[in-house]
């Protein structure tokens, strides 16, 4: 009835990161361009506590794909990265005139998920049209190389 097509993308979820989304938020335009291969590498050199837990995210999203997918790290690039809101820890604090200051303790949670391209096969026109390939001409010989052996000078005998 409905064909199913070839599982062409992997995701990845990470739960209760403890880090508040605005937080991750801010560095996720910047990664949403590049293939995940190169926010890797400009995740590893972000000194902030978000880089590094999106650098860990992705690259356990990158391994997934590579095992459910089967492809390269070059052929991967981000169909959906997304910044959920987790649960949040409700503390107080005692403030003024016997009154309680509310904390919010807030988590997130990563969704990441991966597609594969399809790898583009160009064919040249020259392998296509063999009349274009240099040919021999009949009776004309391949050059051999001649290899010549020198003497050594200065030796005693």
């Amino acid at each position: 009835m409905f064909k199913k097509e070839n599982n062409v993308e992997s995701q990845a979820y990470i739960k209760n990161l403890k880090i508040s989304p605005k937080k991750l938020r801010f560095l996720l335009p910047e990664i949403k361009k590049l293939r995940p291969s190169e926010a890797l590498e400009k995740l590893f050199y972000i000194p902030k506590k978000s880089a590094k837990i999106f650098y860990q995210a992705i690259k356990s999203a990158v391994s997934n794909a590579k095992t459910t997918l089967k492809t390269g790290e070059e052929m991967l690039k981000f169909k959906l990265l997304t910044i959920e809101e987790g649960r949040k820890l409700k503390r107080f604090q005692p403030g003024a005139r016997g009154m309680v200051k509310p904390i919010l303790k807030r988590y997130a949670h990563i969704r990441i998920v991966l597609e594969a391209e399809k790898p583009q096969v160009t064919i040249k026109s020259e392998i296509q049209n063999p009349k274009s390939l240099p040919r021999r001409q009949a009776g004309e010989t391949i050059p051999k190389i001649k290899y010549s052996k020198s003497k050594k000078n200065g030796t005693k005998s």
